[in-house]
Parts: C-alpha cells; structure tokens; sequence
C-alpha cells in the first residue's frame, strides 16, 4: 500500500514540474503577444479571444475534471499572464466583500489590479476617465429584474459593454443581534426586494432601508446593535459579522448578471454566440415599436430582451434598450441597424460581447 502511494506521488510531482515548466512557457508566449498588442496600440484584454481558449479548453476535455473548475483554473492563468503584459486596473461597486467584487474576482481572477467605488455612478467615472482600465457593474437580478440605475449610466455615458458576467445569488441574514432583537434591516435596493417576502414574515416590524451595497450593510450590521444586513457570506466572513440565517432570497435559483463597461469592442465570436445592446427612441406614433422589432425579425435576429427607460430629458419621452444575438459586424445587424435609423431620432450601439451564461 505505501509503495503504491509513493508510486503514485512520485507520478504527480513529476506531473507537477512539467506542468509549471509549460505555464512558464504558456505566460511567456503571452507576454510576447501583449508586447506586440501594445506596439500595435491594441486591447490587452480581449473577451471573445478569452471565450475561444475557455471553448477550446472544454471541447479537449475528457474530464474528470469539470468544466467550470477547468475555466476557473485557466481563468487564473490568464489574469496572471495579463497583469505580466500590462497592469490592468478594474473598478467595482465596493466596498470589499459585494457581489460586484465577488463577480470581478470570478471574471478577471485575483491577479488584476482592482478600485471599489461608492456607487454605479463612480465606476463609470473612473473608465470614463481613464482611472481605471474596466469597470464591472450589475445591470439585472432573475428575480429583481433590471437594475436601473445602470441602465440610465449606460445611456448617459460614452461608454460600451464589453463582456457580461452572471453570479448566483445566495442571500444571508447577517447581525450580531438575535432575529428578536432586529429594528432595522439595511441592504441594497434590489437585494431587499430578492427578499421580501422573507423579511414580511420574519421580521414584520424591521425598517427596511436601503444603502448603496451589500457589503456596506454588513459593515453597518457590525458597528449597530439591533441593525442586520442582506449579504453574502464573504462579507460576512471579510467583516467578522455572524450569519443569522441562511439562504434567505424568495426564489431559490437566484442570479445576477453583470456587465463590464470599457471604451473598446471586442471581436465577434460568431455562430451566435455574441450579443449586443443598443438603445433607440421612437415617435409617438402607432406601430412604432413594432417596426423596430420588425427590422430585426426579418433578418432572423433574436431579440432576448427590452426595456423602456424615461429619457429624462423630455416629458414622456423613453429610451428602448435592447439586447439581441448577434455582433455590431454582422451583416445581418448592420442592415437592421441602418434600418432603424431611417425612422428612429435616436439610434445607439452600447457595445457587442461574447454571450457567456458563465
């Protein structure tokens, strides 16, 4: 039994060595191509290349090893190469611990460079000023919906989607105070409302106020007696506040999707495995709305979803924001998009990116 053991071993460690041996090779290949990508004055981080290696990387699989444990360990391997090419520094919705943080740390690993900010509004200044290289922000929940707050920056700023991120929500009840004592319950808008059926019937009596993010919460949670928060666990942990109840979302299959925001596109993957979000403006006219889904029906594009938005910059007047499968390069997309600004006052690309449900 020993003898198989050390066998064994000895088989892994040698495993061990080549597989350091190549990842040096692999991160010196890369650095070779970001010297090369910054002499052309082009993106270090490109997304769609990225989801080609992951696709590549399960396609070679024959396991045991599972896909997504395959992804993140490359993932890894990555975002060490990129900080080796060029120091990227992404920013967030802080503080430490939020979902947004934990969603930047599953898409860009923990090698790259990261700034939290106070608010959605913040991290798109700090791209848009170049304090940051990337931004990532949530833009809407399966069970909450949208997340408008984004949806009005995306409009507001000259700023493009470059990638999109989804994180499964697990929602906690975190205090230092038992659930009887409880008087107030703070959190961020959408996750109070992922729980409110919850909270109605648990905590009745609690003011519910909401502030501008999960991790925030907690730290409030452990500086007040009688307040609790609606977090994650890693807040939980990050900040030493105990968790009181577990698992506390309506709906159990609860996720987020995120978006992070930059000034390039990136290439199309093709074989529908793009998408791309626009916002247009109609007049006030019957029929409008579906002469714009018209334009992409004809030419066989998915439209996967749509929302209105006031313009706030007239009475009654509303942005449509759109996302359909599909790049800004196809040609099928340029057709409907031409299309479209033959009779909407506002037509705008917001960026294509691969259509990653990972």
């Amino acid at each position: 039994m020993e003898e198989d053991l050390k066998k064994l071993r000895g088989e892994i460690d040698a495993i061990d060595s080549e597989i350091v041996k190549r990842l040096n090779e692999r991160v010196r290949l890369a650095c070779e191509i970001g010297k090369i990508k910054l002499e052309c004055g082009k993106e270090i981080y490109v997304p769609s290349r990225e989801e080609e290696v992951f696709d590549k990387l399960v396609a070679q699989s024959g396991g045991p090893l599972p896909d997504k444990a395959l992804r993140k360990i490359y993932r890894e391997i990555i975002s060490a190469a990129i900080a080796l090419e060029k120091p990227l520094q992404v920013g967030y919705l802080g503080p430490e611990g939020t979902y947004t943080h934990q969603a930047a740390m599953k898409h860009f690993g923990s090698s790259i460079g990261f700034s939290k900010f106070r608010s959605v509004p913040d991290v798109f200044t700090s791209v848009k000023r170049g304090e940051c290289d990337y931004g990532i922000v949530p833009v809407e929940n399966s069970t909450e919906g949208t997340v408008l707050g984004t949806l009005d920056m995306l409009a507001e700023e000259d700023l493009l989607i470059v990638a999109q991120v989804f994180l499964e929500i697990n929602q906690f009840l975190i205090s230092k105070s038992p659930v009887a004592e409880i008087k107030k319950v703070y959190s961020k808008d959408n996750a109070l409302g992922q729980c409110r059926q919850w909270l109605s019937r648990v905590l009745p009596n609690a003011d519910q106020i909401a502030c501008d993010s999960t991790a925030g919460a907690v730290i409030l949670a452990r500086d007040n007696p009688g307040v609790a928060a609606i977090g994650s666990r890693v807040a939980a942990e990050l900040y030493g506040v105990p968790i009181i109840a577990e698992n506390i979302a309506d709906v159990i299959d609860n996720v987020t999707r995120f978006v992070v925001i930059g000034k390039h596109s990136s290439p199309p993957l093709g074989n529908g495995r793009d998408r791309t979000t626009i916002i247009v403006t109609i007049r006030d006219k019957p029929g409008q709305l579906m002469n714009v889904l018209a334009c992409f029906s004809r030419r066989g594009i998915n439209v996967c979803k749509i929302e209105s938005r006031p313009t706030r910059k007239r009475m009654w007047d509303y942005y449509f924001y759109m996302d359909f499968i599909g790049h800004i390069e196809d040609a099928p997309v340029k057709e409907a998009m031409a299309e479209l600004e033959t009779f909407c006052p506002v037509v705008r690309w917001l960026g294509s990116y691969p259509d990653s449900k990972l």
